[in-house]
């Protein structure tokens, strides 16, 4: 049985619940919350998606350690490689064709879920190419997300090097794990919330 733990992660006054787990009931009840708390608006739901893996310096493949998901103030940190099993739940969240799942690269991110677990995401919006169109800045087409995030928010991502190329296969992760990885997909969902909102 896997593991589950919930944190209160903070970013520019936001107060964001982030169940960070391994287990795949943790999962259907964190997927039954979203269904549950925005049942009014599944039609159009939008959902920050990321990934992270440990990064290789030199030859090699690094499956995916981990998926990030967040709607509203709520944040999944599903641990991947340790998962007790991987949920139908999720496999029918992520291939609903009425949700957006945002990000920066997020085609790719998709790409590694399906090589790597058979995971479909059946609608994704790059939030670079999105946010170049909606806002006439064609220079954020292939920004980060924290130039993207600065472009739309105006806020500041902070992530620090020695996280992002940190052990995102460890088990316990770190408090700053926790946070890198719960920011990346909350302002993830927040740029393409505010974005997506003006169509």
């Amino acid at each position: 049985m896997g593991e589950t733990k919930v944190y209160t992660v903070r970013f520019e006054g936001d107060e964001i619940t982030t169940t960070v787990t391994s287990s795949g009931e943790a999962v259907e009840g964190w997927i039954d919350e979203i269904y549950s708390v925005h049942r009014r608006r599944l039609h159009k739901l939008v959902i920050g998606l990321d990934v992270e893996w440990r990064p290789l310096f030199g030859p090699g493949y690094s499956r995916t350690a981990l998926l990030q998901l967040c709607v509203g103030r709520r944040c999944l940190i599903f641990q991947l490689l340790y998962a007790d099993y991987i949920p139908n739940a999720l496999a029918e969240f992520l291939d609903d064709t009425d949700f957006r799942f945002v990000g920066v690269g997020v085609r790719d991110d998709a790409v590694r879920l399906s090589n790597d677990y058979g995971l479909n995401v059946a609608s994704t919006v790059d939030l670079g190419e999105l946010a170049a169109e909606e806002m006439g800045r064609p220079d954020l087409r292939h920004a980060g997300l924290n130039a993207v995030a600065s472009a739309v928010m105006d806020v500041s991502v902070d992530k620090p090097q020695w996280v992002r190329t940190g052990p995102w296969d460890d088990y316990y992760l770190s408090g700053e794990q926790v946070q890198y990885a719960c920011t990346d997909a909350f302002v993830s969902f927040e740029v393409g919330r505010m974005l997506l909102s003006e169509n």
